[in-house]
């Protein structure tokens, strides 16, 4: 996924050199730095259960428990756009391997090796080894020289439809890597099919709506890595920003550093044994509302601002929200995740559900999914902007 036509250090690179100040390019601005000793999983609400995303027992997908899963999968997709899941299928000692193997790659291969597998630097969405995900030069109109880069490294895989998975572009360090992704890979994508289903339900739509109105879906999978950072109240692992596609399946180790935006406050994470988070991405929330993707592009101003868009938001015309989210650093611990991102083809045209519309006007109109990837990728995801610009008057 990396962009950008320069070479350019690796995070883990400069970390590991001992720099005692964050370079300029990761410093973010002022209005966007974590405010750190705030950052607990806390809120203003006295209730510790309600002040991080829930955790849904799945209960193995037992029918006669279905409808209890799917009222609190309805609730938490209102509330939050995330929730954890436990009780679903995937065997804890896969959940540990991938993570194994990606701590494995990044701590363990020598850096020229990893470097074999870089990511393309003249595309977006391309897969492999890289650090920066934006394709915005210094030099670009668009730009504004507000560019910051993340604090992390990562590796991105294609892993669906499985005409894209190509298992030699991925690590041979450890030597069950790849079999290793390529499993959790199977696993990943029919969890998510299954979620799918009781989130449609949820709707009061049936069980295959919104992948039917996905098409065949796209999997990627990117195992992230956050090396300590000196300065870890100027920097963002990654920063804010909603996932693009239809649902993300995240796993974390225990260091923790994923935060969640709810109610105007950032959230932490904390990190569940054994549970998978489930992020709602753009394309959901954009069921639910429709909107001009670009808004009134021949401006000036508009064609400067990101834009952002919301499958759930606009898919559920407004009924469910996707989840803005980042991840902070610190100063003595190397964090990893590993995030599944289940994205519509880039033809795939979202729009509201016609049984939801019925009850409300339209919020949203009609967008091509591959239309909001290219804006994501040059003029960056800047929080919840893409998705906010689709809204109809």
């Amino acid at each position: 996924m990396e962009v950008g036509g320069e070479a350019m250090m690796r995070v883990q690179a400069l970390s590991e050199a001992g720099v005692s100040q964050v370079p300029p390019p990761y410093i973010q601005l002022p209005h966007n730095r974590p405010q750190l000793k705030f950052n607990t999983s806390s809120t203003s609400n006295n209730n510790q259960s309600s002040s991080i995303p829930p955790v849904i027992d799945l209960f193995n997908f037992k029918p006669n428990c279905r409808d209890l899963v799917r009222e609190s999968i309805g609730r938490a997709c209102r509330e939050w756009g995330a929730f954890h899941v436990t009780s679903h299928g995937i065997p804890t000692s896969l959940l540990d391997h991938i993570k194994a193997a990606g701590l494995s790659f990044f701590k363990h291969c020598p850096i020229p090796d990893k470097l074999k597998y870089s990511c393309n630097p003249s595309s977006f969405a391309s897969e492999g080894y890289g650090s920066r995900m934006l394709l915005l030069g210094k030099d670009d109109p668009h730009n504004e020289g507000n560019v910051v880069l993340d604090w992390r490294d990562y590796f991105d895989h294609h892993t669906f439809p499985l005409s894209r998975r190509n298992p030699s572009r991925w690590p041979h360090f450890p030597p069950d890597y790849r079999e290793i992704v390529a499993m959790y890979a199977d696993q990943m994508m029919t969890l998510a099919q299954k979620l799918m289903g009781l989130i449609s339900e949820s709707l009061g739509l049936r069980s295959s709506y919104i992948e039917d109105a996905v098409g065949e879906l796209y999997q990627n999978i990117t195992i992230s890595y956050y090396p300590p950072c000196p300065q870890p109240e100027l920097t963002l692992g990654l920063q804010s920003h909603s996932d693009m596609g239809a649902i993300t399946l995240l796993i974390q180790d225990d260091v923790g550093g994923l935060q969640l935006l709810n109610h105007n406050r950032w959230v932490t994470v904390p990190p569940l044994s054994n549970a998978i988070l489930v992020i709602l991405a753009d394309q959901t929330e954009l069921m639910k509302y429709q909107g001009d993707f670009f808004g009134e592009s021949s401006t000036t101003t508009n064609l400067l601002r990101p834009v952002t868009w919301n499958f759930w938001r606009i898919m559920t015309n407004g009924k469910y929200r996707s989840a803005q989210h980042r991840a902070i650093t610190n100063a003595t611990q190397s964090r990893l995740s590993v995030a599944t991102f289940h994205d519509p083809a880039k033809a795939t045209k979202i729009s509201p559900a016609s049984e939801l519309v019925e009850e409300s006007s339209p919020q949203y109109r009609e967008v091509v999914y591959g239309d909001y990837v290219s804006s994501w990728y040059t003029k960056g995801p800047d929080g919840k902007r893409n998705i906010d610009s689709l809204l109809l008057n």
